[in-house]
């Protein structure tokens, strides 16, 4: 079997897997958490998901630069790699594929058991058979060719998309909530209560801009990365943040903002207050598509991490190689999509996700981190994208990862205790 992956993912395919990866049931979902962390406020609550979605754009951005410089695959296991060295990068990948890529695959694939749920009735044996065949099904196209799977990206992307344009646009027609907006007088900002109550609300909304980061582990099968993978972040986190604002309207336009502030299930109860019972099985259908391509988002990518640790001997030497058909990295696909339906059949997911995912963090602060030491080590070097606004845009960005991590040690620090055990456990 031979090592080298092959170059297949046009800008349009990398645009589309950032987007797709990221968008998963969370827009679907939390803005009624967000809305009531900003005190009701749609205004503040707006500008909340606006500042979010920039400084994820700043962390593209810093990302466009590392993978125009580093167009390998693996992405940010590789900038760690190379600025700190083989163990902080070999403590990411082993905390990415024993807990916090395939915890999330197990994740998505139990979700999409619930929603599916509202279409069929299954029994607890029967939902857990889906779950796991769910990851059967992505991890057989994602085996299969790079290139399909790709292409499925792309249509359940755009599907999803779609579907939720579509809903904000009649949601924001039919709606007469936002009349109440323009009355809501500006809250006093000096509040202490109420800044550390937003505080809380961005850490929910960069939480929901999370996943495209993912994008850069597939470098090495990007065509002209040195152009195209820098653009494709951009392009892809503003869309984001034109989707996800236009869908918060959508919602307090739908059912204005104190019952906005109320929802935990914040589409659906938008699309049902308005269209009837039966609209609400559309949002559960397009969360199904929404799920689906995020966990094929998650397969196509993560396992090109394991491919890199191990062409690093940093792994098992068989998650290197590459199948002389398809082209992938078809061990390390099978591998931790194994451990994923481990994950989800036993339930234990939720336990290690809950301890271990804020740690990502950490490592997506020391990935921004290597572009300091990129700059420092070669100063006169090419580059095909600089990172404009430098070093203020990586520096922002890498502030907002750590407020992440901080935030969960200093509100939940017996749970940081826990994850970055188990993350350190990687060391020996």
């Amino acid at each position: 079997m031979s090592h080298s992956l092959i170059r297949t993912l046009r800008q349009t395919d990398l645009t589309l897997l950032l987007v797709g990866t990221v968008i998963g049931s969370g827009i679907f979902l939390v803005p009624g958490a967000v809305l009531r962390d900003s005190g009701g406020h749609v205004g503040l609550a707006v500008i909340v998901w606006l500042v979010g979605g920039v400084l994820s754009l700043l962390g593209a951005l810093t990302y466009g630069e590392l993978a125009a410089a580093s167009p390998e695959a693996g992405g940010i296991y590789v900038y760690i790699r190379d600025a700190f060295g083989r163990l902080p990068a070999f403590l990411y990948g082993w905390a990415l594929f024993f807990v916090i890529s395939s915890g999330s695959l197990a994740t998505l694939a139990v979700a999409f058991t619930a929603y599916t749920t509202q279409f069929v009735a299954l029994s607890p044996y029967a939902a857990r058979l889906v779950s796991i065949l769910v990851i059967i099904v992505i991890a057989i196209v994602n085996i299969v060719g790079t290139r399909r799977s790709a292409n499925v990206q792309n249509l359940t992307t755009a599907v999803k998309v779609g579907a939720l344009l579509v809903m904000s646009g009649l949601l924001m027609a039919m709606g007469g909530g936002l009349s109440t907006v323009a009355q809501q007088p500006w809250p006093d900002l000096t509040s202490p209560a109420l800044l550390a109550s937003l505080g809380t609300a961005m850490i929910g909304v960069l939480w929901a801009y999370e996943g495209w980061q993912y994008v850069t582990f597939s470098a090495g099968e990007a065509i002209n990365p040195q152009r195209t993978f820098p653009r494709a972040l951009a392009i892809g986190t503003t869309a984001l943040i034109g989707i996800y604002l236009v869908a918060n309207i959508a919602y307090v336009a739908a059912l204005g903002p104190v019952t906005v502030a109320t929802s935990n299930r914040v589409a659906s109860e938008a699309v049902t207050a308005l269209f009837g019972p039966a609209a609400g099985m559309l949002i559960a259908a397009a969360i199904l598509v929404s799920i689906f391509s995020a966990a094929n988002g998650l397969t196509l990518t993560a396992p090109r991490v394991y491919y890199a640790m191990a062409k690093d001997r940093l792994f098992f030497e068989r998650l290197a190689s590459v199948h002389p058909r398809f082209g992938t990295p078809a061990f390390a696909i099978a591998t931790s999509s194994a451990w994923a339906i481990v994950l989800a059949a036993t339930g234990t997911f939720e336990q290690l996700l809950t301890y271990v995912v804020f740690a990502g963090w950490l490592f997506y602060a020391l990935g921004a981190m290597s572009i300091f030491v990129y700059r420092r080590h070669a100063p006169n070097a090419a580059r095909p994208f600089s990172v404009p606004g430098y070093p203020l845009t990586p520096a922002l960005f890498i502030l907002a990862a750590l407020a992440i991590v901080l935030n969960t040690i200093v509100v939940q620090p017996g749970r940081a205790v826990v994850g970055i055990g188990l993350v350190l456990v990687g060391v020996p």
